[in-house]
């Protein structure tokens, strides 16, 4: 409204959110995952094996300093405990900082960091069971090695990793964000401490008439934006041939934010979101358990 030269807002809100149904619709057969086209008898295929993984749970640690002695202590304890379960989780999630300090660039930073991994995957194999049936994802984090602090973030590189690698050959080193299909369901895992930032870039506070939970407010945020990183570029900035990587469109069924902050779950509109804690500073994480879409908030 312009009233005497002066521009007045009366109302600001998101964007209207659409339903992940409602967005597939409109593209009958495509896999925004980016595996072409699904058929019907795919997607009732894919459907009835997501009924039957029941047992399928995901062990999600952020902030896991590998040269911190009692975090690793802890991780030890962590391992141990799912390596004597009936039903070994199919992955551990292991998302960054993996120091406890931002890596510089010198070469001694990079050896102990590769003498590190290497300490962890002996850790690792040294648990048969979960060794030959555990999948282990690594998720770089915001002060981690690697060229940039650009979004999407490329792998850990290889010098660092492959000393793990030998000793755990179901190891994966992904992007972040990082997206995993899990049968009909997209998951997808960011490593980023968005609250604090968002908070900072914050012109005006949030509306407590629903929430005062600053973390469900992030996730509402992000959702409604469509986008895992709605910050200006010179805040954060954004490799813009890779910007689809941080889309949330079509919404996927779960969205896991790492954050140094307070662990946290929310569901909201349909869609699961959790923050597994700093595993490092509150020795917390999370079992997710993907088939049920339930989140189990853990802590030593």
């Amino acid at each position: 409204m312009l009233l005497t030269g002066v521009f007045q807002v009366k109302t600001c809100g998101f964007p209207p959110l659409e339903d992940r149904e409602k967005s597939l619709a409109l593209f009958s057969g495509i896999d925004f995952f980016g595996g072409g086209s699904l058929t019907k008898e795919e997607t009732l295929r894919l459907a009835e094996l997501e009924t039957g993984a029941v047992k399928d749970m995901f062990v999600v640690l952020s902030d896991v300093w590998l040269d911190n002695e009692e975090t690793m202590a802890n991780l030890e304890t962590v391992l141990s405990g799912y390596e004597n379960e009936e039903v070994v989780p199919s992955l551990f999630a292991f998302m960054g900082n993996f120091c406890s300090h931002p890596c510089n660039l010198s070469f001694n930073a990079y050896s102990s960091l590769r003498s590190q991994f290497g300490k962890l995957g002996q850790m690792i194999a040294s648990h048969q069971r979960l060794k030959e049936f555990s999948r282990f994802l690594f998720i770089p984090g915001p002060d981690d090695v690697g060229p940039s602090t650009v979004l999407p973030r490329c792998p850990l590189p290889k010098y660092i990793t492959e000393e793990l690698q030998k000793y755990v050959p179901n190891s994966i080193f992904s992007s972040n964000p990082c997206r995993i299909k899990f049968y009909s369901q997209e998951i997808v895992f960011f490593r980023q401490d968005m609250l604090y930032r968002m908070r900072r870039a914050c012109l005006m506070p949030p509306s407590t008439e629903e929430t005062s939970d600053p973390f469900e407010h992030l996730v509402a945020t992000i959702t409604h934006q469509s986008h895992l990183c709605p910050l200006p570029l010179s805040v954060q900035p954004i490799i813009w041939n890779y910007d689809h990587c941080l889309h949330l469109y079509p919404t996927p069924h779960t969205i896991v934010l790492g954050d140094r902050s307070e662990q946290k779950a929310f569901k909201y509109t349909g869609i699961t979101c959790f923050n597994p804690g700093s595993f490092s500073n509150d020795s917390t994480f999370v079992a997710y358990r993907p088939c049920s879409r339930e989140v189990e908030l853990s802590a030593l």
